[in-house]
C-alpha cells in the first residue's frame, strides 16, 4: 500500500513538474512571437516598443522560475529519496528563488513605469512601490543569507564540550 502510494504521489509530482514546463515553454513563445510581430509594426511608438520589449523579458524570467519549479519538483520529490536537506542546500533554493522574484518584480516595475510615464504622470507611485519591494526582497535575502550562514557553520562546527 505504502509503495503503491509513493508512486502515485511521484506520478503527480511529474505530470505536476511537466505540465509547469510545458506552460512555461508556452509562456516564452508567446513572448518571443509577441516581440517579433511588433517588430514590423509600422504604427507602434517608441516608448510602447520598450514596454512590450520589457514585458517579454518579464515573462521570461517568470517562465525560467516556472521552469526553475518545475526542475526542483523533479530533482526533490522524484528522483532523490526524501530525505531531510542541509542548510546549504535549503539556502541556495531560497536564494535561486528570491532573486527570480525580485527580478521578475523590478522588470515589472519598470513596465509599468514606461506606461504610467507615458500616459499618466499621477501612477508613477504604484510602479515605484514595485521596485521598493523589489529592493526589500534583495535587503530581506541578504538577511536569510547571514542568517543562515551562521546556522550552517554552527551546525558544521559543533561547539567544544566544556570539561
Amino acid at each position: 500500500m505504502n509503495k503503491t502510494l509513493n508512486y502515485v504521489i511521484s506520478a503527480s509530482y511529474m505530470f505536476s513538474a511537466l505540465s509547469l514546463f510545458a506552460i512555461a515553454v508556452m509562456i516564452m513563445g508567446w513572448s518571443v512571437s509577441e516581440v517579433f510581430d511588433q517588430l514590423f509594426n509600422a504604427n507602434l511608438q517608441k516608448s510602447e516598443f520598450v514596454a512590450i520589449m520589457l514585458q517579454a523579458v518579464g515573462a521570461i524570467v517568470i517562465a525560467i522560475a516556472i521552469i526553475d519549479v518545475s526542475k526542483y519538483m523533479i530533482e526533490e520529490e522524484i528522483l532523490r529519496d526524501k530525505e531531510l536537506r542541509s542548510p546549504r542546500e535549503a539556502r541556495e533554493t531560497m536564494t535561486k528563488v528570491i532573486v527570480i522574484i525580485s527580478i521578475a518584480v523590478g522588470i515589472e516595475g519598470l513596465v509599468y513605469i514606461f506606461k504610467a510615464g507615458s500616459k499618466d504622470i499621477t501612477l508613477l507611485p504604484y510602479p515605484a512601490v514595485l521596485l521598493v519591494v523589489s529592493v526589500v526582497l534583495i535587503v530581506g535575502l541578504g538577511m536569510f543569507q547571514k542568517l543562515s550562514l551562521s546556522t550552517e557553520k554552527s551546525v558544521r562546527e559543533p561547539k567544544p564540550k566544556k570539561e
